[in-house]
């Protein structure tokens, strides 16, 4: 029938908003207002460089730039190893928040509801004082570093998180797939770990990239307690030089940097969104 012909038709796709049909992929590209954007502030330092007038800021700033990106590392590195701990443990305590044992999934919705709910900055300062800043092991000493805190300050927001994330996940597969794998005779175990846990990676990708996006913003606060970060970097940077217009330009610096790094992963994130959207949840 006719209806069957259109409903089993693949829908079309629909062209980005504000790119003509047929428009060439290089075009595009060149129309991109963050690629036009990054060639002119290109141009505008080039002429700078040709004529000898940069700006005295902008000099001071290129001088201290390889200080500021290698602090940035030191922030990306933080938000990695913080939200890799998290996610190994939120993943765990999301599997055991749909226990059978009710004493379980009492205490882990504390956890969850405890650490969620708790101010970044304060659970930072939490884990910079009630660890040692040295370790005793029989006659050994082992230093234990400020980034070291900070990242476990880092991971206790982010496990919560994740948990919660894990346990939406897995309550959003249909409980028809339970049963029909229990009906071919898996496992609890085996209806987990090859049915559910596939469905539920794709399903918890875009909020666990915004997750990841919020805790690398959430690192410029470990200079608080001593890291050696970039927002540190920046502070001995304003406080060296001493020029009000630079300082305001190494604070636009720093905007720019978050902006760059965080950016693309929200794209990807929206992105992700949208495909998930178009194609549906798994039946």
């Amino acid at each position: 029938m006719a209806n069957d012909a259109v409903l089993g038709r693949a829908p079309a796709r629909r062209a980005a908003p504000g790119a003509a049909p047929g428009l060439p992929a290089a075009w595009r590209l060149a129309r991109n207002p963050w690629l036009i954007a990054l060639a002119a502030a290109l141009a505008v330092v080039a002429a700078w460089q040709a004529t000898g007038t940069t700006p005295r800021a902008v000099a001071y700033l290129w001088q201290w730039l390889p200080a500021l990106l290698r602090g940035l590392w030191v922030n990306i590195e933080i938000s990695v190893l913080a939200v890799a701990l998290g996610t190994a443990v939120g993943l765990v305590f999301g599997a055991l928040s749909l226990s059978p044992v009710h004493a379980v999934r009492v205490a882990v919705r504390c956890y969850v509801q405890a650490f969620r709910n708790a101010p970044i900055l304060v659970l930072i300062y939490f884990t910079t004082y009630v660890f040692p800043f040295e370790m005793h092991l029989v006659q050994w000493t082992f230093p234990f570093p400020d980034w070291v805190k900070v990242v476990l300050g880092l991971a206790l927001p982010t496990s919560a998180n994740v948990a919660e994330i894990f346990r939406g996940a897995i309550q959003s597969i249909p409980a028809a797939q339970w049963e029909a794998a229990q009906s071919l005779a898996f496992r609890r175990g085996q209806i987990f770990r090859w049915v559910v846990l596939p469905q539920c990676v794709r399903r918890m990708l875009p909020p666990w990239m915004n997750l990841y996006a919020s805790i690398t913003m959430s690192t410029s606060l470990a200079s608080l307690v001593g890291v050696h970060d970039v927002v540190d970097t920046a502070q001995i940077a304003s406080n060296t030089v001493a020029r009000t217009d630079f300082t305001i330009l190494v604070y636009f610096t720093l905007l720019a940097l978050f902006f760059a790094y965080c950016y693309p992963i929200a794209r990807a994130t929206r992105a992700l969104e949208r495909r998930q959207a178009t194609t549906g949840p798994t039946p």
